[in-house]
């Protein structure tokens, strides 16, 4: 059963009732009961405000878990930008096809320059990050990239647009392992009035995505809710729902959860909820309790002080010196830039206003967002290693499947 069939059978109106009304009591109850497994029930208790007032309590449970799991390991991935053209209006993304940026595809060779810049630093895991469009991003586009990456990568992994299982097959082919799709929004009404635009349109093509990616053979899933959006208890309960389906349908692959906030990207668009540091500290810790195995990723969108703090608290993946804009490590693809408008290429030699440095360092194409934290990766490091814990750059290699 797919999780677009399962999802709107959900109890939620009873899930959400006790994300409020949950008690003190309720959170020492779960609280002391170590490693017991978690339901959603439980998952809606541990963020209600009542356990936002024992939250020194949930962190240390959190940690304790984390490292019974997972040990003091930080792995340490970036992500590499090969497009920002897209076909989707999403109002809330600085790659949108109305906004008015300047935009690029890079070339195979401009691809494999910006990861061996990576590779450079260490970096053995990358993401492949890419905007919807079948013009410029093609399977057959992207199992070429994966195919020259994985020659010196040793994990490769996509957010891109959403495809059939059949499609996904060549990129696993070509060593692809992992495959991140948020959702956006896991409430309906709000996913359909922040897309209006585009095959992104289409809610539960989106929500099975995770499932028809593990038919394929990705190994490692990714999902998440951008918080901003809807409200976040919603949110990290329709979150939770979907890892739990996952967990049981897909148990071959890892899964792992992030917990992004919406940051200034082009367009202005301005979150319509919000999710406070204390919340999103709680929500680490909760999401843990609930899915022990589960891998919690933490982004450059998150300031370098609160990613301090969030490191030992049960985090297990984490983005350094990321860039969020095509070319934005080598500056590859700078002589190529383009004006789009409303989805049209213009010649008015008109150059959109300048963007923060952070959203558009290197190449002068536009980012996706605004990154927070912007240290360099061996910066980062540095500091995982005072907090005690190792920051690990590969922890993949298709040696260890070889027959």
């Amino acid at each position: 059963m797919s999780f677009s069939v399962e999802f709107p059978s959900l109890p939620f109106a009873d899930l959400l009732r006790r994300s409020q009304t949950a008690t003190r009591d309720d959170v020492h109850r779960l609280l002391a009961g170590g490693d017991a497994s978690m339901s959603l029930a439980d998952f809606a208790t541990l963020i209600s405000p009542a356990a936002s007032l024992e939250l020194e309590a949930l962190c240390h449970a959190s940690r304790e878990v984390t490292r019974r799991r997972f040990g003091r390991v930080i792995r340490l991935f970036a992500p590499l930008y090969l497009s920002n053209e897209c076909i989707n209006n999403c109002a809330y993304c600085g790659f949108s096809r109305d906004n008015s940026i300047l935009r690029v595809t890079l070339g195979l060779d401009e691809v494999v320059c910006e990861a061996r810049a990576l590779a450079d630093q260490g970096f053995r895991n990358i993401l492949l990050v890419a905007g919807e469009h079948p013009k410029f991003v093609s399977n057959g586009y992207l199992a070429d990239c994966v195919a020259a990456l994985h020659q010196f990568v040793p994990s490769v992994s996509l957010e891109v647009g959403p495809m059939e299982t059949a499609e996904y097959l060549p990129l696993v082919k070509a060593g692809a392992d992992g495959l991140v799709v948020y959702q956006e929004t896991y409430d309906r009404e709000v996913y359909a009035r922040m897309h209006t635009a585009g095959p992104k349109r289409n809610f539960d093509w989106r929500l099975d995505c995770p499932e028809r990616a593990y038919a394929a053979g990705f190994r490692r899933l990714g999902i998440a809710a951008l918080h901003g959006l809807a409200d976040w208890r919603y949110e990290a309960l329709a979150t939770a729902a979907h890892g739990s389906h996952l967990l049981r349908h897909c148990w071959k692959a890892m899964l792992t959860v992030a917990i992004p906030r919406m940051k200034p990207c082009a367009g202005d668009f301005q979150p319509l909820t919000h999710l406070g540091d204390r919340e999103l500290v709680q929500l680490v810790a909760a999401f843990r309790l609930l899915l022990p195995d589960a891998g919690m990723v933490l982004s450059t969108r998150e300031p370098a002080a609160l990613r301090d703090g969030l490191f030992p608290l049960g985090v297990t993946h984490a983005s350094a010196g990321s860039h969020t804009e095509p070319g934005g490590y080598t500056g590859a693809g700078r002589e190529r830039l383009h004006h789009t408008v409303r989805g049209r290429i213009v010649d008015d030699g008109v150059v959109p206003a300048p963007l923060p440095a952070s959203m558009g360092r290197s190449s002068g194409a536009t980012g996706q967002f605004e990154v927070a934290d912007s240290r360099t990766p061996e910066e980062v490091a540095n500091v995982i290693r005072r907090l005690g814990y190792e920051p690990v750059r590969k922890d993949w290699d298709t040696a260890l499947v070889a027959e």
